[in-house]
């Protein structure tokens, strides 16, 4: 008598075991999904910020240029190629995030 309500003990838990895990199977396709479509609807606002960061950076480095050209300093081939780098990898950070995303 003590076996088989053992047995059965354990074969109710397997039961209730296996509709756990069946029941989580739809659910985790329906998270994945959600989490795709929001990550995918902030692709353009990420690409837009990530420009107007570019714009920025460009214009101070624009200013910073200007300043050390006028004060004297004719070595300013490092600051440019600073600046126009650091301009040209935000823009093209915009570019791959979109086509990464296929947005």
């Amino acid at each position: 008598m003590k076996k088989n309500s053992k047995l059965s003990i354990a074969l109710l838990i397997g039961i209730l075991a296996g509709a756990k895990a069946s029941a989580q199977t739809g659910g985790g396709t329906t998270g994945i999904n959600a989490a795709t479509s929001t990550l995918t609807s902030y692709i353009d606002p990420v690409s837009t910020l990530t420009l107007a960061i570019g714009a920025v950076v460009g214009i101070i480095g624009g200013i910073m240029v200007y300043i050390k050209w006028n004060s004297g300093d004719r070595d300013i081939s490092k600051e440019v190629m600073s600046w126009g780098g650091s301009c040209i990898f935000l823009v093209l950070v915009s570019v791959v995030i979109k086509a990464f995303f296929g947005v």
